[in-house]
């Protein structure tokens, strides 16, 4: 492969557990504000199979509306200028950030060592490299993770919204992002732990599509593969050995 397009939340950095925290708040609140007829605890958000099913690496608004229509809820879509709530899909979305923004200003937020080891290696090598995310804050946990500067691009979600590039499972971040390196997709890699990622990497035609299982989870890693990953790996630096060199 000529390049690598690398997801953020949960591939480079651990911010997916304070995105997943943030949601299930957001989405507690709002199920208990519109009780249904047949209240219970299975009807709330459950970490992390909810999280993977519905949100992970998609657009609030896209992960919003997808667990509601699960738990048969229909709430108003909403307009851009609602405020954090639960009476509208974009006031729950906008919770969410809410929530997400107070939670980032509460800890650091780290680069898994793993991940960075493949950056470092990669960048050696003079491998381009992109970062892509639903999330608008990517750049800032990039910078705050220290790796910011590995990477020749950047697609995240403001620029997603500039742009009107539709989220994943549709490859269109992706795309940008091999675009922006200047690589065909045919020779670029894409690294997710999304279904939605690695759906979109297939979608899109690239070469490789890498599978990061964080939850070493029953089911995660065949998931994966059947959304359209080639591989799947619990970490990423068990793609090279003990020397740095990359495994047969």
């Amino acid at each position: 492969m000529r390049a690598v397009v690398f997801d953020t939340d949960g591939v480079i950095t651990d911010s997916a557990r304070i995105h997943a925290a943030a949601w299930k708040t957001a989405f507690d609140a709002c199920l208990r504000a519109h009780p249904s007829r047949s209240p219970g605890p299975e009807r709330l958000f459950a970490l992390p199979a909810d999280y993977l099913r519905h949100v992970d690496g998609r657009s609030r608004l896209d992960g919003a509306a997808s667990f509601l229509a699960s738990r048969e809820l229909r709430l108003p879509a909403g307009s851009p200028d609602d405020l954090p709530g639960t009476g509208t899909v974009t006031a729950v979305a906008a919770r969410k950030e809410q929530l997400f923004v107070e939670r980032l200003s509460q800890g650091r937020i780290e680069a898994y060592p793993g991940t960075v080891r493949l950056l470092r290696v990669l960048h050696a090598r003079t491998v381009p490299m992109a970062a892509v995310s639903a999330s608008r804050h990517a750049g800032e946990l990039l910078r705050g993770a220290g790796v910011l500067d590995l990477f020749a691009a950047l697609v995240e979600g403001g620029e997603a919204a500039r742009l009107a590039l539709p989220g994943k499972p549709d490859p269109a971040l992706f795309l940008e992002a091999a675009r922006r390196l200047g690589t065909p997709v045919e020779h670029t890699a894409v690294v997710e732990d999304a279904l939605a990622g690695v759906e979109a990497g297939r979608r899109g035609g690239f070469g490789l599509v890498i599978g990061v299982d964080r939850t070493v989870g029953p089911g995660t890693g065949t998931a994966l593969l059947s959304h359209g990953a080639d591989l799947v790996v619990t970490d990423l630096a068990e793609l090279f050995d003990d020397d740095g060199q990359d495994r047969p």
